[in-house]
């Protein structure tokens, strides 16, 4: 087992975790408000546990009251007895395993949501640190997981706790001796179930991280770009071989536990053999010399077999119980992880209005892996540094509002993270990002988002309609501000061309369009928004000169007015622009207008003759 972990790359020491302190206070913490159902559940648990006493008992008075005394009707009427207890049972049991399903769902329903939530609530960095499958398979898994061993804890072990509880007390009652006789060979299933609940432990440890591991290659291949790429570049085989190895990891492990499962049915099997063999060779003597009822004996055999059925269950309360707090501790884990970005307590509304955007000399880098990746996924210590290295260094500008500022400048120079800074999906480390004077971690993350609108240069549309995709932005907009947008963006007659229309499906991340189709269709998500600031990162990078320069008109009409944040490559789009702000390793090295910036002989004209040069080429 080690030396698969070591395979897998990880410390073997990670299999020896005990669960954290704390875990199953915040287990039962779910639970809480179930109360009433659960008292239900139990006071149903307690009659179908004293319906399984009492049947041995009737047994007895049959043998003894009824067939050895020689009394027919007593014989007939304790049998309607039992077929009558028994429809009472099957009620009871279906009742009891209704109610722990609903139970286990409702719990789980609100971790799942709440682990949604919170995932959503985490910062970019997280989402650029953490695997897509590893995340799933927290929600689908482990959640699932969880939902399974609670639903059996309280269908059975609740159940099977009370009825060995009973079942004992009845056996003592009945025979003290031949219960205790009886009772001294529980330690030949007691110490091997224990061992077997510790490696059982390990294993589901092991079971969920390798489901994870397999989780996040297929949402890597099965996305349109891994499949794409695998296409591409002609590793299909390749790929399907590495898949079939880690499935076989998760087979062989399940392998293992059925393995450790059977051998537990088997100890128990050969325990309550063996002590229905002592039962009835004593009581069977003890009966031969009328020291003993009879039917006593037969009582104490039945209670016998009834008795290893729920401590069969039982046997697996470890595994039951550690399969739930794994999952718990498993999904804990991503609700511990503070988010990245978090709201002030009295968070201030930004008012409506134009807004001016200041950044005061903000200094900017971006978090370590250990700082915001899940501890059992996180990368080993040599993989990241403690401190990553400052990205901007006391940047400083102002977006009036109503203006038009341009980001240019190298790749890698610090652009894109200028613009996450004013949209707060990050905060800096020094300095100040401010809107209307007020420091963004001041304010309401809704209220900030809601009035901003981003354009990316890889736009990203959701497997929906068209309709749905644009209505994500203004969820109550009619279907002629639909239109209007579309129109605006100059993609209405494509949309109107099509069969469906607005209904058409834009497949997963809009792939059945043309990179520009969904640039323009993304711009007219962020038009429908009709936001105060306007952030376009790259977003007329895959447009044709036809359709940019009709976008550029569809701006220059739709975003009067608003303040403007845009990173351009190409510069003719940005001539315009009210200021233009030259960035390079991190740092605001020149501003101004463009003809100010050309007469200045800099690195902007520098980039500007380079573009003209390749443009006349």
């Amino acid at each position: 087992m080690l030396g698969t972990w070591r395979s897998l790359g990880q410390d073997p020491a990670v299999l020896k975790q005990s669960v954290k302190p704390g875990t199953v206070r915040r287990m039962l913490g779910f639970a809480a408000p179930y109360r009433v159902p659960l008292a239900v559940f139990l006071l149903i648990v307690i009659g179908d546990a004293a319906i399984g006493v009492v049947n041995p008992l009737i047994y007895r008075a049959i043998i003894d009251r009824g067939i050895l005394a020689h009394d027919a009707s007593l014989v007939l009427r304790l049998a309607l007895l039992l077929g009558g207890l028994a429809l009472l049972d099957a009620g009871l049991g279906l009742a009891q395993t209704w109610l722990a399903a609903r139970i286990g769902t409702r719990i789980v329903l609100g971790l799942r949501r709440r682990l949604f939530e919170h995932i959503q609530r985490m910062s970019l960095a997280f989402f650029t640190r953490t695997q897509t499958g590893a995340l799933v398979s927290r929600l689908n898994n482990d959640v699932g997981g969880a939902q399974t061993a609670f639903t059996d804890i309280l269908s059975n072990v609740a159940g099977n706790l009370i009825t060995v509880a009973l079942i004992l007390g009845a056996m003592f009652t009945l025979s003290w001796r031949i219960t205790l006789a009886a009772l001294v060979l529980l330690p030949l299933f007691v110490a091997p179930a224990r061992y077997w609940g510790r490696k059982l432990q390990r294993i589901v440890r092991e079971s969920y991280d390798l489901t994870a591991t397999m989780n996040g290659l297929m949402v890597e291949r099965f996305n349109v770009a891994g499949a794409l790429l695998a296409k591409l570049f002609g590793r299909p085989e390749e790929d399907a071989r590495e898949f079939e190895r880690k499935a076989a990891r998760v087979a062989d492990i399940n392998v293992r536990q059925r393995l450790y499962g059977r051998l537990f049915f088997t100890a128990m099997m050969l325990t309550a053999a063996l002590a229905s063999a002592l039962a009835y060779g004593w009581g069977g003597v003890l009966a031969a010399r009328s020291a003993l009822d009879l039917g006593t004996v037969v009582a104490l055999v039945a209670y016998l077999r009834s008795l290893y059925a729920p401590l069969m269950g039982l046997s697996n309360l470890q595994v039951s119980v550690m399969t739930a707090l794994v999952s718990f501790q498993r999904v804990f884990e991503v609700l511990d992880l503070p988010p990245g970005i978090q709201e002030a307590p009295q968070a201030a509304e930004l008012p409506p209005g134009p807004v001016r955007i200041e950044f005061d000399r903000v200094s900017f880098r971006y978090p370590a892996a250990a700082e915001v990746t899940l501890p059992s996924l996180e990368p080993a210590p040599e993989q990241h540094p403690g401190h990553a290295p400052m990205v901007l260094h006391e940047i400083s500008f102002t977006v009036e509002p109503g203006e038009m500022v341009a980001l240019v400048g190298p790749s890698g120079a610090g652009k894109s993270t200028i613009t996450q800074l004013a949209t707060r999906l990050y905060d800096a480390q020094s300095g100040a990002v401010r809107l209307n004077g007020a420091d963004v971690r001041g304010l309401r993350l809704a209220s900030l988002r809601q009035r901003m609108g981003v354009v990316t240069q890889d736009a990203h549309l959701f497997h929906d309609s068209i309709r749905n995709n644009l209505l994500y932005a203004a969820p109550r907009a009619g279907e002629a501000e639909l239109i209007e947008a579309l129109r605006a963006a100059q993609i209405w007659p494509l949309v109107a061309s099509l069969p469906a229309g607005l209904d058409t499906l834009v497949g997963e991340r809009g792939y059945r369009f043309s990179g520009g189709e969904k640039q323009r269709l993304a711009i007219a998500r962020v038009l429908l928004k009709s936001p105060a600031v306007v952030i376009l990162d790259e977003a007329t990078a895959h447009l044709d000169s036809a359709s940019e320069a009709a976008i550029q008109a569809a701006f220059e009409a739709a975003l009067a007015g608003r303040t403007s944040l845009v990173i351009a490559h190409r510069l003719s789009t940005i001539l315009k622009a009210n200021k233009i702000l030259v960035v390079r390793e991190g740092r605001i090295v020149e501003q101004g207008t463009h003809a100010e910036l050309l007469a200045g002989g800099g690195l902007y004209a520098e980039l500007h003759e380079r573009q003209f040069a390749a443009a006349t080429s």
